[in-house]
């Protein structure tokens, strides 16, 4: 919905937030990106002209051959998606508020939660959260409120913005206290956890898998936190459960995971998915909704929302969490993606991903001075230890050969100094991978 504003509208509006215009209001942002200069003709152009100079300006874009990863990944989308993602019905980037007025939206919600919830195997799944780090976060939270206890630790390997936006959703309120578990090779340290493990502790929370691409033994983790009563939060590649055990299989009472690899585009970040997904005695700690099937009085199928966490709907000060609203089409497109692939299919796809990273890690680490820095079972990503900067490696790289070999880690863990995070997907082929190794091998 598109609300005009007239000037009276807006000088009313930047009076109460305490500014005198909107140049005040954006005069930290440097100019040169506020007022880009165009060269454009004085009487205009038409539309011929104008898409004309968007190509031209397009073409300057340089065409990277990427390898990183870090929770966003580059996956194959098959054109039946597209197509039907497209439809009039369900073409729409926000959520449906009025959902009860179409069944077909509340089946399409439906059939989400319970793909989702099979495929972590898990009793309940949500209508979806905004992204995986914003699952993450909101699954700690119902387990402090849960437990009532104020004490989180989280593994090393946990996606580093996802510990940020957790901090963010409490405000950074010092009630709290977040420790980070010490690392074995990369995976967490079940002794390091035992220690750290006690009356007080909230949830473990672990992700696998995990920032840098390795396995982790979600078991064991959980079997030590139920000990001491602590919940277990477990955050986990979809596609990675072609092939890994599931989250619901290891004890997790929470788990969430990123959905952009089901199907979704990279696009600059977003919109991407949150998975959110829980243990049957939690259902009521979910924030967002559950879409419920039903029969109605004549015996036939029907689609109902049953459970709303909304605060739209209960008292604000009630509500477990601020969730007002999700990007249900991205959460339709991992759907339709998981529904086009079956179970076979992603077992396939799980598989593809785990050769190409493996494929490529064998062919960077035959490079003289390169080695694995992890040792551990590693999915989609891996953590080369470089004989030089690996940011000016990338650097070059991205300049000279249009390709850019991954992301350095030295910005997120200082510690493992010059690392490289790669990633290799289905759609990576062993002609890329050459590139790769020929560029890194003439650049070192």
């Amino acid at each position: 919905m598109f609300i005009g504003n007239t000037k009276k509208d807006r000088e009313e509006m930047l009076k109460i937030i305490g500014v005198n215009s909107f140049s005040d209001l954006v005069k930290q942002v440097p100019e040169k990106f506020l007022y880009p200069k165009f060269k454009l003709p004085a009487d205009g152009m038409d539309e011929m002209q104008a898409a004309a100079a968007m190509r031209t300006l397009a073409s300057k874009n340089k065409m990277l051959k990427s390898f990183v990863g870090a929770g966003a990944y580059a996956r194959y989308i098959p054109a039946a998606l597209k197509a039907l993602l497209s439809r009039g019905e369900f073409l729409t980037a926000y959520t449906p508020y009025q959902a009860e007025a179409s069944q077909g939206i509340l089946q399409t919600i439906y059939e989400y939660q319970s793909s989702m919830a099979a495929l972590y195997e898990m009793d309940y799944g949500n209508a979806s959260m905004y992204d995986g780090a914003s699952a993450f976060a909101e699954a700690v939270r119902a387990a402090v409120r849960i437990t009532g206890r104020k004490k989180v630790l989280y593994s090393y390997g946990v996606n580093p913005q996802y510990i940020a936006t957790l901090k963010t959703y409490f405000g950074g309120g010092e009630d709290y206290k977040f420790i980070q578990i010490p690392h074995k090779d990369g995976c967490l340290d079940l002794a390091g956890l035992e220690g750290l493990l006690d009356q007080e502790t909230a949830c473990v929370a672990a992700q696998s898998p995990n920032f840098f691409g390795l396995a982790e033994d979600f078991g064991k983790v959980s079997e030590l936190a139920k000990a001491q009563g602590a919940l277990f939060v477990a955050a986990a590649d979809p596609v990675s459960l072609g092939l890994f055990r599931t989250p619901g299989a290891q004890g997790a009472d929470f788990a969430v995971g990123e959905g952009q690899g089901l199907g979704l585009p990279l696009s600059y970040g977003g919109p991407y998915l949150g998975i959110f997904t829980c243990k049957k005695e939690y259902v009521r700690q979910m924030p967002g909704r559950i879409s419920g099937l039903t029969k109605d009085k004549d015996g036939k199928r029907g689609f109902v929302l049953t459970l709303q966490a909304r605060e739209q709907h209960i008292r604000r000060d009630k509500a477990a969490s601020n969730i007002c609203s999700n990007e249900a089409l991205c959460a339709l497109g991992a759907t339709i993606y998981l529904a086009l692939l079956g179970p076979e299919g992603l077992k396939e796809l799980a598989q593809a991903n785990y050769d190409a990273a493996h494929a490529a890690a064998e062919r960077l680490c035959a490079i003289k001075g390169i080695s694995l820095k992890f040792k551990g079972t590693f999915f989609n990503e891996f953590t080369l230890a470089l004989p030089c900067d690996a940011r000016k490696l990338r650097s070059r790289l991205i300049e000279k050969e249009n390709i850019d070999p991954g992301l350095p880690l030295k910005d997120f863990y200082p510690e493992l100094g010059d690392t490289l995070l790669v990633c290799a997907t289905e759609t990576t082929t062993e002609e890329d991978v050459s590139r790769l190794e020929k560029a890194v091998r003439e650049s070192i």
